[in-house]
């Protein structure tokens, strides 16, 4: 019957036994060979050695594996705790032969024999130019071990032989050349300090020969120019990479909190890149023209207060933060309103500077910079979206990520105490996970455990959705509420601007104050249900809070296009565009200063209540979750905000920049670190998908429809007097037509692709096609990866069952023997 296999490679009775001269009968070819190599080349010393072992290797006794394994059988008999059942029989010669030919048993070899082989192998190599030596072009049988041989051999000569051959060795490493030399020293089954002692020696012995022969002038020169090319370059990519944003701060917050609260700092700073590049397109092609050209400012403007800061509105509505300020004529060079230039209106409702130089359309720019603007944003979106995806599921197993961890992770670069330190903890935090990620066992219920489970679960649940159901149905209440009151105030003269201008703050205080305190009950919820993978328990939190968020945006959508947009001259409203831009940025500062607020109650005066009043070093653990739903609804509303506050992107930058700071010092203050380290491998995925799917294309699909469907401002903007946003780009194509009749092509195609939505169809549903092949071409690499996987384990399993079954028959075969030769012994 088969037994498992201990492959303890620490036990004594393994080196007795496997390093012994009477079982490794496949050395002799192996000695053969060295003996005819050394003599071809001319080393008679070597030859002479290894002929006398080849002699001594024949008159031992092929067969006498008793004797190998009882001078420490005795000690380890009786503890049979420590020892495999394989183990503790004795080993055939034909087991044995087997277990050392395993590229594992290369272990202790003789480091003279090491370096004959190679220096031979550099002579050939020398000779007839190969490309790479490796010691997998020689058979495992000549790879020999004299280790406890018994050999008396004068230590003076055997340490010159070794000295000799190193030297030639040196030599023919010396004549290779850099490329070649790396990879014959990287084939050598050496230490890392033999082969480091092997490389100096041949790089000093290059160094003297070169110094000793005489280079002209000129190749000098290019030789000073190349090394100094080269330094330069690697010091500017050093340069640049010390140009990452936050590595210091991502590093330690990374190695003191692992993986999942670095993944929230890294989703972060993925969104300030967005909100950059965002930014750096409308200054570029709205912002600046605009205000380089100002258009003339209404009589009557109001005065600073410095309430605009919060509200927006006042002072901040006839600038170039919003969209009423933005002409709907083409710009030319010195085109001004408030000069003396003509306007002249046009009868499609715009108007036309006289001078004609350097034309710039401004509806036109508006227009396209904010569908160029949207489509790069999606492609970046998607192409990280399905980076992230491979890199997620590119991830093997535990087990395997374990070993390279432990053997394959430091960076021997690192010599500063203070990065050695911030390595160290990084590298440690992550062993946490996996082992943590290894040790985790799936617990088996019963019926009546898993009914309870799911009737808590359901539980949970319920409540979760009544609670969102409820504060959705409040906030929509709410919001007609301030509706109905700007129309009672759009109808009676304001005594008190100030104070009607502070009201608006009311529905972002109240949308704010719901985000803060429903995760609070999510919380409870999760913790009623008592998960027992840390990971489980945030994607769970993840969906519920998801589920408040987009509720929340879609009753405000609602309110905005459906109330406001619809009929603004209710609530007295000459610019609506604005208005919401206004609604937006309200809303988006609320968000932060509710933020702060949470960091300051929820973590900082928790962990002084905790170590002061309760007596308690336990600090709180960062939400991941709610936090990362925060971000994903902040970007959201700058998403839908940025086609009527064209500056928007600015204050979600300066948003993130405050945000990092503060939410890095105070996790690093107040909060702790899981109490059960967890590895999220996919997490990184999860929200880029999230960031995709519902955010970005949900405010894609309200910019489109308010583009699309809903009537511009006839009094302000760049699209007054138009019947929809999209007649701009008509109304540009019919102008390239006049003039041009060849370009007719391009106004029918306009027509055929932009005007009809069935284009749009077909482009969303190729697009969703791609994105569907790519998941499963993913999957598929994901299902191969398995398999390979597990065909290495099967084949370690094979091996197993190869050596115990050689082990079985050798036993039956002694048997008999044994038999036979105890009644000799008796007769």
């Amino acid at each position: 019957m088969a037994r498992s296999v201990n492959f303890d490679l620490s036990h004594p009775i393994i080196e007795d036994g496997l390093e012994s001269p009477a079982d490794e009968e496949g050395v002799h070819d192996s000695f053969s060979q060295l003996i005819a190599e050394q003599t071809r080349n001319g080393g008679p010393s070597e030859a002479l050695e290894l002929q006398r072992l080849q002699s001594e290797l024949h008159e031992e006794n092929q067969d006498d594996v008793v004797f190998l394994s009882s001078q420490r059988h005795g000690e380890w008999e009786n503890d049979e705790r420590q020892t495999d059942p394989l183990i503790a029989e004795r080993w055939s010669s034909a087991t044995l032969k087997v277990l050392s030919s395993m590229p594992s048993r290369t272990i202790g070899r003789s480091r003279g024999a090491i370096i004959s082989q190679y220096y031979n192998r550099t002579m050939q190599l020398r000779r007839r130019k190969q490309s790479r030596p490796s010691i997998q072009d020689f058979s495992r049988s000549s790879r020999p071990s004299i280790r406890g041989y018994g050999m008396d051999v004068d230590t003076m000569d055997a340490e010159g032989a070794e000295l000799s051959k190193t030297e030639r060795l040196v030599n023919n490493l010396q004549n290779l050349s850099a490329g070649d030399r790396v990879r014959m020293i990287r084939a050598m089954p050496l230490s890392v300090g033999e082969k480091s002692e092997l490389r100096r020696s041949a790089v000093q012995k290059e160094r003297r020969t070169l110094s000793g022969t005489k280079i002209p002038c000129c190749s000098r020169l290019k030789y000073y120019i190349i090394i100094a090319v080269r330094q330069s370059w690697y010091s500017w990519l050093s340069f640049l990479h010390s140009l990452q944003l936050w590595q210091v701060a991502l590093k330690r917050v990374g190695g003191r909190f692992g993986s999942g609260v670095l993944s929230y700092f890294l989703f972060l700073k993925t969104l300030l890149f967005f909100n950059i590049f965002l930014f750096l397109v409308m200054v570029a092609f709205l912002v600046f023209p605009q205000a380089a050209h100002p258009p003339a400012l209404p009589v009557g403007r109001p005065p600073f207060y410095g309430l605009e800061l919060l509200t927006g509105a006042g002072f901040f509505t006839d600038t170039v933060m919003y969209y009423g300020y933005y002409s709907n004529y083409t710009l030319h060079a010195g085109c001004r309103d408030d000069v003396q230039v003509q306007n002249v209106s046009l009868p499609n409702g715009t108007n036309e500077c006289v001078s004609k130089l350097q034309p710039y359309n401004m509806p036109l720019a508006y227009f396209f910079t904010i569908v160029v603007a949207f489509f790069i944003t999606c492609i970046i979106l998607v192409y990280s979206m399905s980076k992230s995806f491979g890199q997620s599921f590119r991830i093997g197993k535990s087990h395997s990520i374990l070993a390279m961890k432990v053997f394959c992770s430091w960076d021997f670069k690192v010599i500063k105490k203070t990065s050695v330190k911030l390595l160290s903890g990084n590298i440690c935090t992550q062993l946490k996970e996996l082992l943590a990620e290894v040790n985790h066992k799936n617990v088996k219920n019963t019926c009546s455990q898993m009914l309870w489970r799911l009737m808590v679960h359901g539980l949970a649940w319920a409540i979760c959705i009544a609670s969102t159901a409820a504060c959705v149905l409040g906030i929509y209440y709410f919001s007609d509420h301030m509706h109905q009151n700007l129309q009672k105030s759009s109808r009676v003269a304001v005594q008190d601007p100030l104070l009607n201008e502070a009201s608006l703050l009311a529905l972002p205080v109240v949308v704010s104050l719901i985000n803060l305190l429903l995760p609070g009950l999510f919380n409870l919820a999760a913790w009623m249900e008592d998960y027992e993978s840390p990971t489980v328990r945030t994607y769970v939190a993840i969906g519920r809070n998801l589920m408040l968020k987009v509720s929340v945006l879609g009753v405000l959508c609602y309110h905005w296009l459906g109330r406001v947009a619809a009929e603004p001259a209710l609530i007295g409203l000459k610019c609506w565009e604005s208005f919401v831009g206004q609604e937006l940025y309200r809303f988006l500062l609320m968000d932060f200063f509710f933020t702060l607020l949470d960091t300051l109650f929820g973590e900082f005066l928790w962990r002084l209540f905790s170590e002061r009043v309760l007596k308690r070093r336990r600090k709180p653990v960062f939400d991941i979750a709610r936090n990362v739903l925060d971000l994903i609804y902040g970007q959201t509303l700058a998403w839908l905000g940025f086609l009527f506050t064209p500056l928007l992107p600015a204050v979600q930058l300066l948003k993130l920049l405050l945000l990092f700071y503060v939410k890095k010092s105070s996790v690093m203050m107040n909060c702790q670190a899981p109490r059960r380290p967890y590895r999220v491998s996919q997490m990184t995925t999860i929200f880029i998908t999230l960031l995709c799917f519902p955010s970005f294309l949900g405010a894609s699909v309200c910019v489109t429809y308010t583009m699309w469907s809903i009537t511009p401002s006839s009094s302000c903007g760049p699209f007054r007097e138009l019947r929809t946003m999209f007649q701009a780009g008509k109304r540009w194509v019919e102008d390239l037509e006049k003039h041009n009749q060849d370009l007719a092509v391009l106004a029918r195609a306009h027509s055929y692709l932009v005007e009809h939505p069935f284009f749009l169809f077909v482009a969303a549903g190729i697009f969703l096609i791609v994105i569907y092949f790519h998941i499963q071409v993913v999957d598929g690499q994901r299902k191969i990866i398995s398999l390979l996987q597990e065909q290495i384990e099967n084949e370690g399993e094979d091996k197993k069952f190869l050596i115990t079954r050689l082990q079985s028959i050798h036993e039956r075969k002694r048997t008999p023997n044994r038999r036979l030769t105890s009644q000799v012994s008796s007769c």
